[in-house]
């Protein structure tokens, strides 16, 4: 079982997170997002041993220029969360990324863009809110393909993880239910969440 938590500060979360070995940590770079990461915090991040974690930076339609000035070289992965397309994901893999494709999920059918995207390293399966917060559908859970590539996002939270974990999800992605304040995560959350997680892996 895979866990991302993003969303995160660099400043106030990451040691939290590389200590509860969390494997995923995503920073959003998106300035209409109260999640928004200051680019001169960026240069902090090389401050941290992550052991086995990854850093991810969240993006949207994200260009060259930004890629390599802020990304490359400080993030593991890149997230998309666009309109990129399938030779757009082939070009930002060049310049040395891993690739965490989001789709937009609303029926059966937005579920099959996956296909488009078999260069990505990760497909991740959101809701049309992207940090709004919206629960995935139950009955389109079922439908999607199983395995370690592929990772969910949309209101999952300690009280939920355990009936979704048991439709075949493995991979799941979390912002909004660890915070107490909009756009600021709470400790406690992410440690009693972490425990949940802990408790069905044993």
């Amino acid at each position: 079982m895979k866990i991302k938590i993003c969303g995160l500060s660099i400043t106030r979360d990451v040691q939290l997170c590389i200590d509860l070995k969390v494997d995923f940590l995503g920073f959003v770079f998106y300035k209409k997002s109260p999640r928004n990461v200051n680019l001169n915090e960026v240069k902090n991040l090389s401050k941290f041993n992550k052991r086995n974690s990854s850093f991810v930076a969240v993006t949207v339609n994200p260009n060259d220029e930004f890629i390599k000035r802020n990304i490359v070289g400080n993030f593991d992965f890149i997230q998309l969360h666009g309109s990129e397309t399938k030779e757009r994901v082939t070009d930002i893999k060049r310049m040395g990324l891993k690739v965490i494709k989001a789709i937009k999920v609303k029926n059966v059918n937005d579920i099959e863009k996956h296909k488009e995207f078999d260069d990505a390293d990760i497909i991740l399966f959101d809701t049309p809110g992207m940090e709004k917060s919206l629960e995935f559908p139950k009955n389109l859970i079922t439908k999607l393909p199983v395995g370690e590539k592929y990772v969910l996002a949309g209101s999952i939270s300690e009280n939920n993880i355990e009936n979704i974990s048991k439709l075949g999800v493995n991979f799941f992605d979390l912002s909004s239910s660890l915070e107490s304040q909009f756009g600021y995560k709470d400790h406690h959350k992410i440690k009693s969440f972490i425990n949940k997680i802990n408790e069905l892996k044993n």
